[in-house]
């Protein structure tokens, strides 16, 4: 199957392709596009990394991490076409000089070059500086940004002003995985391709909405990064504000990147704001401790290798949040992210309001509301939880609440589920925005993220302590109870 007449030949460049997400992700994504026809037979990949390596040693390491990473396991004329494609290039990211050895490798001729900036954003800069040394940034070239961009407001501004010297706006694909995944993307159809849901989308029918995001492991070694990140700024920043946006966001005039990208930015903007006067009834901050996970024990957080035994980093966020709007005044947001938790286990929970008369009294006191959850992971579907009739004889309607369960797995059984970066990796390729965070959304997410951040500084409060293998801290549940609702679990 080929469906690449209309896509350029590119070179895709991986800037940090030794690196975890570069064998993780990257490289399986782009094998997966290969194999189902998706890359133009012209394209290459080049991998660029500081290791002096050679090109068959990177061959050896590409190989690898597809065998560990590729799921259904290969494809022998898959893998020797995907080979053909690779290219290596020892660089010194910080060199500008160096760059000349790379615009010797990249000088094929194609037609588009993507840089994929799989690095720390603090240098992102240095790279731009040395491509545009190297006479290597035209029109068509395209940069994907990993996040975080930027640990504030500021500083996002300072790394996006460097790259913005020598690629325009839409030139930058600022990449949030979680916009790619089957279950987010179905969001936009859920939402605006069913009545039954457009017309009951709104403060009358929505009493509240839950929005969970826990990771059953640790920081995995990235204490550096983490430490001074933290699960506010790793997680809450861009993919719990991304997945919000898209579920209180307005119908978007088209499909189109901008019209799309407008809506979610109006709903980011309409966030109530959380200040040192309302953090402590708004917000909690957690951080886990000694537990049990799994059957076995797993040390806390301050126990981690390497880890600095005085930070109060968190490693657990909780929020509610209020969109300032006519749609959705008046209805709770509670947004729950953190590590070390039960299970990984990603959803939203839309939580309608209850009927207001009962006349199933004799067979249910009092009628559960109807609640609509979307599964992001690991099992990604649809549920629609709902009150059914029990079959049977007696004059009597017993009832009784049924689930209507729309899982991918089952529905799909002859269709893979693609993970996201490799829908991502595709767009970026087609030249295709949509899926990918604009500038003012970044900003206007770090001003309102910032705002918690100073609010918690100002308070000096330590995070509250939960054992690893738990929900999160006691005042969790305090947060969401004082309202009369209970987490979802």
């Amino acid at each position: 199957m080929k469906n690449t007449e209309q896509q350029s030949a590119s070179e895709i460049v991986l800037f940090g392709a030794l690196g975890d997400l570069s064998r993780r992700k990257l490289l399986p994504a782009l094998y997966q596009l290969d194999h189902v026809g998706l890359l133009n037979d012209k394209s290459r990949i080049v991998g660029v990394a500081r290791q002096d390596i050679s090109l068959t040693e990177f061959n050896d390491f590409v190989l690898e991490n597809l065998t560990t990473f590729v799921k259904e396991g290969l494809d022998e004329t898959t893998l020797a076409r995907f080979k053909a494609r690779l290219v290596y290039q020892q660089l010194d990211f910080k060199q500008t000089d160096s760059y000349s050895a790379l615009a010797d490798t990249l000088s094929g001729g194609h037609e588009t070059r993507i840089y994929y900036f799989s690095t720390p954003p603090a240098i992102y800069g240095d790279i731009t500086d040395g491509l545009k040394k190297a006479g290597l940034v035209t029109e068509a070239d395209r940069v994907v940004m990993e996040k975080p961009i930027g640990h504030c407001l500021e500083s996002s501004k300072v790394i996006n002003d460097q790259v913005s010297r020598y690629f325009n706006e839409n030139q930058i694909y600022r990449i949030d995985h979680y916009l790619g995944k089957e279950t987010v993307l179905n969001l936009l159809v859920l939402r605006f391709a069913n009545s039954l849901f457009t017309t009951n989308w709104d403060r009358n029918c929505i009493d509240h909405v839950q929005i969970t995001v826990a990771e059953s492991v640790g920081i995995e070694g990235r204490w550096g990064f983490y430490d001074e990140a933290g699960q506010m700024r790793d997680m809450v920043q861009n993919h719990l504000l991304q997945i919000l946006s898209l579920l209180a966001m307005e119908p978007p005039a088209d499909l189109s990147a901008d019209s799309i990208r407008d809506e979610k930015l109006k709903v980011i903007k309409a966030l109530v704001p959380i200040s040192r006067q309302n953090v402590k009834d708004t917000t909690v901050r957690g951080q886990y401790s000694d537990g049990f996970l799994n059957g076995g024990p797993v040390p806390g957080y301050l126990n981690e290798d390497g880890a600095n035994e005085n930070s109060n980093t968190e490693t657990f966020v909780a929020i509610k949040a209020e969109i300032d709007n006519w749609r959705w005044s008046g209805v709770p947001f509670y947004l729950r992210t953190g590590k070390r938790m039960p299970a990984k286990h990603s959803e939203i929970v839309v939580h309608f309001k209850p009927q207001p008369h009962n006349i199933f009294k004799e067979s249910h006191a009092d009628l559960p509301a109807n609640k609509l959850t979307i599964r992001l992971q690991p099992d990604e579907g649809v549920e629609l939880q709902m009150m059914n009739k029990i079959p049977g004889i007696a004059s009597q309607l017993n009832i009784h609440e049924n689930k209507l369960d729309l899982s991918f797995s089952k529905i799909y059984q002859d269709q893979r589920v693609v993970d996201a970066y490799e829908r991502l990796m595709l767009e970026v390729i087609n030249g295709n925005q949509s899926l990918f965070v604009r500038r003012d959304e970044v900003e206007a997410a770090w001003t309102w993220a910032d705002g918690i951040i100073e609010a918690w500084q100002s308070t000096n409060e330590a995070p509250k302590p939960y054992a690893a293998g738990s929900w999160g801290p006691v005042s969790s549940i305090s947060l969401i109870a004082r309202d009369d609702r209970q987490w979802v679990e």
